[in-house]
């Protein structure tokens, strides 16, 4: 079995959780950054990683993903500023499954990372109370993912690569 793990990171956080994935797999691998691959033939697995950004999944993602789902086993895993357990992130990030729908899909990882910080500046200084107010909430993201996190994520990588043998 060939497994590929695919992400895009602007902080690391997302990278970070690609290779503690990546690490896991067992068999033939490799791991690439989103813009470095153009199909997805040949492999049996796939995971693909990505950052939240402004409340979405980066359209550069989904695109890939709809275009290259079709008949695919396929996991995905994301990093994101909200603390965990946080509800909205669902709703952000929950056309994964149907983007998906041509393929196989096998489940999703998501984890909080830390907040860049040009954005966290933005959010602080916005005339928004809102927005001042989810600063505040990510604050304690500084340092994520920490290796519980890391973890986490060597664990659903197993835990997807056996529903796929």
């Amino acid at each position: 079995m060939k497994t590929l793990v695919t992400y895009f990171s602007q902080t690391g956080n997302t990278k970070k959780i690609a290779e503690a994935i990546y690490g896991e797999i067992a068999g033939e691998k490799e791991i690439k950054e989103i813009k470095d691959v153009n199909n997805l033939e040949g492999y049996d697995l796939v995971f693909v990683g990505s950052p939240v950004m402004e409340f979405n999944i980066p359209k550069k993602v989904t695109n890939f993903i709809s275009e290259n789902a079709a008949g695919k086993n396929m996991a995905f895993f994301m990093t994101h500023a909200v603390p965990e357990g946080f509800e909205a992130i669902h709703s952000w990030t929950g056309s994964i499954e149907d983007l998906t729908a041509s393929g196989n899909f096998l489940g999703t990882f998501e984890c909080q990372g830390e907040l860049a910080q040009p954005v966290k500046e933005m959010l602080e200084n916005s005339e928004d109370p809102e927005m001042r107010g989810f600063a505040a909430m990510v604050a304690p993201g500084k340092g994520q993912p920490d290796e519980a996190h890391v973890q986490k994520a060597r664990e659903f990588a197993k835990e997807i690569q056996a529903k796929v043998q």
